[in-house]
């Protein structure tokens, strides 16, 4: 599994912005392997991570910037939007033969598609939460979405956007998503 802790972990805008950067180039990685192996692998990496991590902003930030936030609900919901979209791309992206071009050209688009995405979160969402919360709150927020990575599914799963549906939905899609990548693993 890849790590998806930073250096950061008591300030979650500093925590998600460097997981931010690790999704970048954990991109690179992809996109720059020269074996199907090494993209095999680099690929999974990025793909459990973007599913963590969109799922502990979905659970954390998103509730919270939408009450704490000028206009809070249209930037969240044009975040959550952008997120179901990339979690339709990414769950295509899976079912790819990742040494073919047709993945690297499509994954090249995805990329595109998140750093996008990661940027409006950051000026619209984190930079806004980060002035109007004090130390202890994002420090709390940065705990809380430490826990949520750490009990999210590891698969992208479109249709599941909000804190609601991640908390019901969530721990079993966990639970079976975390066997699947045992047993493929065990199966290589």
């Amino acid at each position: 599994m890849v790590e998806t802790f930073v250096q950061n972990t008591d300030d979650v805008v500093k925590f998600l912005t460097d997981q931010h950067n690790l999704i970048k180039d954990l991109f690179d990685e992809v996109l720059g392997a020269s074996e199907t192996k090494a993209r095999e692998k680099a690929f999974a990496d990025l793909r459990q991570l973007l599913a963590v991590h969109e799922t502990a902003e979905e659970m954390v930030v998103h509730p919270r910037a939408r009450k704490e936030v000028a206009d809070g609900e249209s930037i969240v919901d044009a975040r959550l939007k952008e997120e179901h979209e990339a979690k339709e791309f990414l769950s295509r992206l899976e079912k790819m033969d990742v040494g073919s071009k047709e993945f690297v050209d499509e994954l090249t688009k995805f990329r595109d598609d998140v750093v996008e995405h990661a940027e409006h979160e950051e000026h619209e969402e984190f930079n806004k939460l980060q002035r109007k919360l004090d130390g202890d709150d994002l420090g709390r927020m940065a705990k809380a979405v430490q826990a949520a990575e750490a009990i999210a599914p590891t698969h992208p799963h479109a249709g599941v956007e909000s804190a609601k549906a991640n908390f019901a939905v969530g721990p079993f899609a966990s639970m079976l998503d975390r066997a699947r990548d045992l047993i493929g693993a065990a199966l290589k």
